[in-house]
């Protein structure tokens, strides 16, 4: 299916995850129409919805709920009660503007009986006596538009009870700002990944050690002997290396209970592989869950863009390039001082610090489409000779990836 889609995370007051939004355009569309539905086949198109439905939710939002955007047209030919989603997992938020009718009413009415949540994007007209007010439950305000101040007014003093999601929140002294006088509110946008460009927290003894692996692996030669002993003094990474050997995906006929064993049987590049995710993991431990889910699943997309930005050899330094892209943010100091804790090929570091060659293009093309900046991301593909199927194929499958990979590794 040609279909750009990206699920993007909410946030609470304490930086846990609590929902993910569906950020989707159909990859059929020109650039720049994404909002005109002049045309009603376009109109009806819903294809994150569709795509869902074929593969489920979950590796996307995993166990949390997902808001997806409905336009009129949608509501009116009965999305999303005709798509096989579990209706308490779902919720349909609708453009504020919509107009209400009669049928607008009615079908929403449908969708609260089928137990589906109903959300508006912005602030509608006439909010003290909308003739929805008793159906909806959530309120999208962007925290950036210049009417953002009296419309968090009139939601609080007309609609009390609804809970309000602020989106693009920029960076985190605004996220911290809102969070404290909106107890209950969602918050979403750049702040949990902004680059860290001043200070220095000191490292922990667990982060030292994972640290002494990470830039152990990324040499070109290493012993084992010293690997063997690095791994051993951390319990998180001797079990997580001895659930990888023993996974169905390594497919070993008799169970390792070695270290040594496991390292010597995997070699160095499964160990190198292996090493890199379980410590970054370990690394980004007191950071929130989202920073680890966007790293892994950076990652294996950018290593998954290879072939579609003609690198077919470059595989491993993209994925290095997308796992280390929040280096800064896991270890709370300037990317420049980050990666001096780590052994890096040189055009990986000429990517994240300078952001110049190859190996950035691919990077950029990835922050653009998880901002889900569609129309910058098809600008990109045409500079690039990047084919719609091979992006779409490449972000599928990283979050499969990512989804199966914790559970072999023992988080």
């Amino acid at each position: 299916m040609k279909v750009f889609i990206v699920a993007v995370p909410l946030f609470d007051k304490d930086m846990a995850v609590k929902a993910y939004r569906l950020c989707d355009r159909s990859g059929d569309r020109a650039i720049g129409i994404q909002n005109d539905f002049r045309r009603m086949t376009e109109a009806l198109i819903s294809p994150g919805l569709d795509l869902i439905e074929q593969i489920g939710i979950e590796p996307f939002a995993a166990n949390k709920p997902l808001f997806a955007d409905l336009n009129m047209y949608q509501l009116l030919v009965g999305r999303p009660v005709n798509v096989e989603i579990e209706p308490s997992k779902l919720i349909c938020v609708l453009p504020g503007d919509i107009p209400v009718n009669d049928m607008v009413v009615k079908k929403c009415g449908i969708l609260k009986e089928k137990g589906y949540q109903l959300g508006f994007e912005g602030l509608p007209e006439g909010i003290n006596d909308h003739p929805l007010i008793a159906m909806v439950d959530y309120l999208i305000l962007d925290y950036l538009d210049n009417s953002f101040t009296s419309s968090h007014f009139y939601a609080r003093t007309y609609w009390p009870d609804v809970n309000i999601i602020f989106s693009n929140v920029p960076d985190t002294e605004s996220y911290d700002r809102l969070a404290s006088r909106n107890q209950s509110g969602l918050f979403t946008g750049g702040f949990y990944s902004r680059p860290i460009t001043e200070g220095y927290v000191e490292l922990s003894p667990v982060k030292i050690n994972a640290l002494q692996l990470l830039s152990l692996v990324n040499r070109e030669d290493y012993e084992f002997e010293e690997m063997v002993s690095i791994i051993e003094r951390d319990p998180f990474l001797t079990v997580s290396l001895l659930r990888f050997i023993n996974s169905a995906a390594i497919g070993l006929s008799n169970k390792v209970n070695s270290i040594m064993t496991a390292v010597t049987l995997l070699g160095q590049k499964e160990i190198r592989r292996w090493a890199n995710v379980a410590i970054s993991i370990s690394l980004a431990e007191d950071r929130p869950g989202e920073i680890t889910k966007l790293a892994l699943t950076r990652a294996k997309f950018s290593e998954n863009l290879a072939q579609a930005f003609h690198l077919p050899d470059m595989g491993q330094q993209l994925f290095l390039a997308g796992l280390f892209s929040l280096l800064d943010i896991i270890l709370q100091m300037p990317m420049e001082d980050a990666l001096k804790e780590v052994a890096l090929d040189e055009e990986v570091k000429r990517a994240l610090l300078k952001r110049q060659g190859d190996i950035y293009a691919v990077l950029a093309f990835i922050f653009t489409y998880e901002r889900a900046d569609w129309d910058q991301c098809s600008i990109m593909m045409i500079q690039n000779g990047v084919e719609f199927e091979d992006v779409n194929q490449a972000f599928v499958d990283a979050c499969f990836w990512y989804y199966d990979l914790l559970d072999i590794i023992g988080r």
